[in-house]
């Protein structure tokens, strides 16, 4: 399924990211998993190819492309088995903020680095004790002249092992106060900054994920990102696309799922027939298109808005929480169907199944989405 109608320049991205995602990831996927990371090699040959950051303006050595590739490539990952490639977080959630935020000096120095893939970068936000509710983090940072000394630390990382820099949100006033919250650009070998172990998960398995220490940490003032105390502003408006990268995998997922659901049932047989003629698994392969046709439809919408430059936190918020649900129901009943062989980690819904799990919690759980949505309604949940 295609996520737009393509033009010609799309549909020839589109094939040659493919061509790159058979040759260089789907025959690595399986090593990957069990080494637990993706090797930076692979962030220079994209990089090499033009798959990173490729929305960044050619100044800064990008090829000035809209988000429509950013979903080529993050459908195609998904199809390629590549979901634990961290690039789509790299190019869509961390470095925007360092491009609409940093000083020139900053961006000049690292946005290049970031399309080459000699950068890789990560986002710093959730906390031990600190997730969905960004206002409670608890990493300080305090100006001493010409740097911040930060204190503090963050968990759950994507690319916190590999990463060359970190988005940070740090607290420039009490605990409980949005309005104090700034972000600050912290780079690999900056002294006090220290990584933990890297991170076991249910899925997601090749994707590094990380727990990030800051102690003493100096950054450099001309690190700050934008103004002291706009932190919680900018995530604010950057959610929204961030949202906007998982609804891409949530759908892609789905229809992944849902191929391998049919593609199985039409070919296992019990007792003399398909299983997918039995009237309780065609309703079920039904129920499992509709909703994935309905998913796709409207995540349709959803990046022609965003593209067009339109205020999309309802939409995102609502898609996220929906698609989120959606593709874990899709990946349950696909497994399901697979009946004991779809515990099977030889069969791909294995991976399938567990790696959709985390689709309803990162960028905002779903009960998050939801009351982002109920207070867009003027109601008030506590």
């Amino acid at each position: 399924m295609s996520i737009f109608e393509e033009t010609e320049e799309q549909r020839i991205f589109r094939q040659e990211f493919r061509k790159f995602c058979a040759r260089e990831i789907t025959p690595n996927v399986e090593l990957w998993e069990r080494q637990r990371a993706v090797p930076r090699e692979l962030w220079r040959k994209m990089g090499e190819q033009g798959y990173l950051c490729a929305w960044l303006p050619e100044t800064f050595g990008g090829l000035g492309l809209d988000f429509h590739f950013s979903v080529i490539i993050g459908e195609e990952l998904i199809r390629a088995d590549g979901f634990g490639v961290g690039a789509p977080l790299h190019s869509d959630v961390a470095v925007p903020y360092i491009f609409s935020y940093g000083s020139e000096a900053v961006k000049e120095r690292i946005l290049p680095k970031c399309v080459t893939g000699e950068v890789i970068t990560c986002i710093g936000l959730t906390e031990p004790n600190a997730g969905s509710d960004l206002a409670a983090i608890r990493t300080r940072a305090v100006r001493d002249g010409d740097h911040y000394v930060i204190d503090g630390q963050k968990t759950f990382i994507t690319n916190g092992i590999f990463a060359d820099a970190v988005v940070l949100a740090v607290k420039m006033a009490e605990p409980g106060e949005s309005k104090g919250i700034s972000l600050i650009l912290v780079e690999a070998g900056t002294p006090g900054f220290s990584r933990g172990r890297k991170l076991e998960k249910l899925g997601y398995h090749m994707q590094d994920t990380a727990e990030l220490f800051f102690e003493d940490c100096r950054v450099p003032v001309e690190n700050l990102l934008g103004e002291e105390g706009r932190g919680f502003k900018y995530m604010m408006e950057k959610l929204a696309r961030e949202r906007l990268e998982v609804c891409v995998k949530c759908q892609a997922m789905a229809e992944e799922c849902l191929k391998e659901a049919l593609s199985y049932s039409k070919m296992r047989h019990a007792f003399n027939r398909p299983i997918a003629t039995f009237q309780h698994n065609a309703f079920k392969l039904a129920e499992m298109a509709t909703e994935v046709d309905i998913g796709r439809t409207y995540l349709n919408t959803l990046v022609a808005e965003f593209v067009k430059g339109d205020a999309i936190t309802l939409k995102v918020s609502m898609a996220k929480a929906w698609l989120g649900e959606m593709v874990n129901r899709v990946a349950y009943n696909a497994l399901q169907l697979h009946g004991g062989y779809g515990y099977m980690e030889e069969y791909r819904i294995s991976r399938l199944f567990r790696d959709a799990r985390s689709l309803s919690i990162f960028a905002g759980t779903t009960e998050i989405m939801k009351l982002i949505i109920a207070r867009r309604l003027g109601l008030n949940p506590v």
